[in-house]
């Protein structure tokens, strides 16, 4: 089955990043929509994987002076937006360029000192320091035929994917910023991976200087958005794939799998 068009135009609007960045590509981690789709693929729920933006986490402490992320961007045909980091490209499809939390000399409620970068071209974002350790280098080609172009960047793993989700889903619990495909991602994230590996990476990264704070924060959400009494996460997952699963069947799953997972990892911490 060909590839939605929308997906086709994302993943083109990425490259065309990529391009841009590709001086700073030891900086740049992919995380996101497009970094769910690559690593668990529809993991048997047949829905929307992905929106039409791209998300890259910048590591500051990779960064080169050389290209500048403003000029690069421009020069691949992306205009700044009001909101720090975030890149409108071809169609009007967004970039989001996004440092994790602990790693930004913060200029402002959002935005971060990147020195030579200044202070707009990125955002401070909190959730993302899993990204930065918890990463494999990936080859992604474009969807269209009639673009030949293939980039080598680093995507997120499961574990660092599912952290930076939960810490979006913890910090707008109550609001009505929550959107119930967040909630779905989680659910994929756990259906495509065994409960004891992603347990035991998480508990990896419990353990590591810059992801461990993030880590433990986004555990908490999973009990508190998941698993307590009233936890809202398993019907907004089940509201998400209301057209492919019955809502008690995706609701219970949720249910068990993000219960296993807690239980496994506070088996493991002891």
């Amino acid at each position: 089955m060909s590839p939605a068009p929308e997906y086709v135009l994302a993943r083109r609007v990425l490259l065309d990043a990529l391009a841009g960045l590709a001086g700073q590509r030891d900086a740049i981690v992919l995380v996101g929509a497009q970094a769910i789709y690559l690593n668990v693929g529809d993991a048997d729920l047949a829905v929307a994987p992905m929106t039409t933006d791209g998300d890259l986490a910048i590591d500051p402490r990779q960064l080169a002076d050389i290209p500048v992320i403003g000029e690069a961007m421009a020069a691949a045909g992306f205009v700044p937006t009001a909101q720090p980091g975030s890149w409108s490209g071809f169609g009007g499809v967004m970039i989001d360029l996004m440092v994790p939390e602990a790693l930004a000399r913060s200029s402002g409620r959002r935005s971060v000192d990147l020195g030579v970068h200044g202070r707009v071209a990125t955002r401070r974002t909190p959730g993302l320091e899993a990204a930065v350790v918890d990463h494999q280098t990936r080859v992604i080609p474009s969807l269209d035929e009639g673009d030949a172009r293939v980039f080598e960047v680093r995507v997120a793993g499961p574990a660092a994917l599912l952290v930076a989700k939960l810490h979006k889903l913890g910090e707008r619990l109550g609001t009505k910023r929550m959107e119930d495909k967040d909630a779905l991602d989680v659910l994929r994230l756990l259906r495509a991976t065994e409960t004891g590996w992603m347990a035991g990476r998480l508990v990896e990264l419990r353990g590591d200087a810059v992801a461990g704070p993030a880590t433990d924060v986004a555990i908490g959400h999973l009990e508190a958005v998941f698993v307590q009494r009233g936890a809202v996460g398993p019907e907004m997952a089940a509201r998400a794939a209301a057209h492919v699963e019955p809502e008690p069947v995706i609701r219970a799953s949720t249910v068990v799998l993000t219960s296993q997972l807690l239980a496994e990892i506070r088996r493991r911490i002891g």
